[in-house]
């Protein structure tokens, strides 16, 4: 259970945390109100270094959500999703990396929204699957509840025409409010793909009914300690905060109780005060803090940008790699114009990491000089790890499931044994009038919702395993004919999967009286019974396949 801070130790550890904030940091709020603060804010902590995906359980995770005590020995993942012990000598095994404000939002591209710590947690598998893409709300009917998080139809007003709601616990209604303020500031400037919470614009890119419910919830759960220290650690390592924490009555000056009021940060008990002015300060990155450049293969480079932002510098800022493994670390350039450290979005510093041997391997950035005294520099601890390329095999794909008219489950079977996987890529044709389209859909687990199917079109996938920016053979192609639609209750449904020089049949047990027809109209194969697994060598063409049971012929494509 997480520690609620009330009265004199949430004064207390506000107080704390503020003394770590750099003195300008939030100067651009000062004597804004309403849009205008949101606005400020946005310019405030928008820009911030941009970790990569693969870096988040093996880096990042274990200083942003981790016990601080130890449970029988050992420390052990801070989840929000369920009440089960994940040890962190135990890797992930059994957990996401849950993007809580839900990253089909706006489209999934992986950009700076796509890895930001401040909305991304472990999250146990099955909570994480039930929760799916669902806007936050309070459930009526749950369908899914494990004690901590529950899904299922909302109370009427809530939900924005979404079929179903995820409610946190009441002890982290507040950490998932505060979470959604910060995305709906950070990212006012998104296009939004679905809009069951926000909706286009700066001002108030929350809906009526989510931020009256997300204040309700901020009211009632209060910053907590957990949220303080995971502020901390992610400010080390993105060079960005989440103002929501800082100042908990923000979000009141912005869409709640003091919209008309103007938001002094001397009010917010004169915790942070208005830089000196002519003194040079950097706000990132924090003297001492590391920039993990996450698992990559021998062969391979990553690249990072880390964020250099700060005030009253009065000459370039120089740069420098230093360290043990040096020469496998890079970066854009050895000087930084005063200018651009200066400006509202900083300069992004590229570093590169091209590793020329397995194993772990470190150095430092230092930066001096820009009108800072003599000696004062500011280190940045390097680390890299790098792996023997890996062998990757080809995926099997396997029928759609809950198939309606406008969307789908795509399947595959995991790879077995030792074989690693970052994520998934699943490769989506729409074959359309004007010819196919493909697009490329990543994915956590074995499955992905696909939404956006249009009944009268064909379309077709294929998926494979992505790791340290390998990806494996493409799998087999699972074609989903125009008109196909699996209702509440049918029968599984008789399935063909097209495959170069012939088809093979994806069902239970065995199919009977199967009839094969070209396109043509020229019936080629008549089979009295075919078992599941099948393969039928047919020549290139389009086919229509049948079975006793089946509501309609199958169309597939045989290369």
């Amino acid at each position: 259970m997480k520690c609620i801070i009330s009265g004199v130790l949430l004064l207390c550890g506000i107080l704390s945390l503020c003394a770590d904030i750099p003195a300008g940091y939030y100067q651009r709020l000062d004597g804004k109100k309403r849009e205008a603060l949101k606005t400020a804010t946005f310019q405030t902590v928008r820009p911030h270094t941009v970790v990569t995906y693969n870096s988040l359980f093996p880096q990042q995770f274990p200083k942003t959500d981790v016990y601080p005590e130890l449970y029988q020995g050992q420390r052990r993942w801070w989840e929000m999703y369920s009440d089960m012990v994940f040890f962190v000598s135990r890797g992930w095994s059994g957990m996401n990396r849950e993007h809580s404000f839900p990253k089909s939002w706006w489209g999934g591209d992986q950009n700076e929204a796509y890895t930001d710590l401040n909305h991304l947690y472990p999250s146990e598998s099955a909570a994480n699957m039930a929760k799916s893409n669902y806007p936050l709300g309070e459930v009526q009917t749950p369908l899914f509840d494990n004690g901590v998080t529950t899904v299922g139809y909302a109370y009427a007003g809530m939900g924005g025409g979404a079929a179903q709601v995820f409610e946190p616990a009441d002890e982290y209604k507040g950490d998932f409010a505060r979470t959604y303020f910060y995305m709906a500031t950070c990212y006012q400037d998104y296009t939004w793909k679905y809009t069951y919470m926000v909706q286009d614009g700066a001002y108030p890119t929350l809906r009526p009914w989510a931020y009256e419910m997300l204040l309700d919830w901020a009211r009632r759960d209060p910053v907590s300690q957990k949220e303080v220290m995971r502020n901390e650690a992610v400010y080390q390592i993105q060079g960005n905060r989440n103002p929501f924490i800082d100042f908990p009555e923000l979000a009141e000056y912005i869409w709640g109780t003091r919209t008309d009021e103007i938001f002094y940060i001397s009010e917010q008990g004169g915790n942070v005060t208005p830089p000196i002015e002519g003194d040079p300060e950097l706000f990132a990155p924090i003297d001492g803090s590391s920039l993990d450049m996450g698992e990559v293969a021998v062969g391979k480079s990553q690249e990072v940008e880390l964020l250099v932002n700060g005030v009253n510098l009065t000459s370039s800022l120089s740069v420098r790699v230093t360290g043990t493994d040096r020469a496998m670390f890079a970066l854009n350039t050895n000087a930084i114009p005063a200018s651009q450290v200066n400006s509202d979005a900083g300069y992004r510093l590229s570093v590169r990491y091209t590793p020329e041997s397995v194993g772990e391997h470190t150095a430092a950035i230092t930066l001096y000089d820009g009108g800072f005294p003599d000696g004062q520099t500011v280190h940045v601890d390097l680390h890299g790890q790098a792996f023997p390329v890996p062998h990757l095999t080809a995926l099997t794909a396997l029928p759609p499931e809950n198939l309606t008219a406008d969307s789908y489950v795509a399947r595959w079977n995991a790879p077995e044994g030792s074989e690693v996987v970052d994520y998934y890529m699943v490769n989506r044709t729409r074959y359309l009038p004007s010819g196919p389209v493909t697009t490329r859909l990543a994915a956590e687990d074995a499955f992905l919702e696909i939404d956006g199917r249009e009944a009268d079109v064909d379309e077709s996938y294929t998926v494979q395993s992505v790791r340290l920016g390998y990806e494996s053979p493409v799998s087999n192609v699972i074609t989903i004919s125009s008109g196909s639609v699996l209702l509440p209750g049918a029968p599984e449904p008789f399935w063909a999967v097209g495959m170069p020089g012939g088809v093979r049949l994806m069902t239970s047990g065995i199919s009977r009286n199967v009839t094969i027809v070209h396109a043509s109209g020229i019936v080629v194969r008549k089979l009295p019974e075919a078992a599941s697994g099948e393969i039928i060598s047919l020549p290139a063409g389009v086919y229509f396949i049948s079975a006793d049971g089946s509501p309609r012929p199958v169309k597939v494509l045989v290369n």
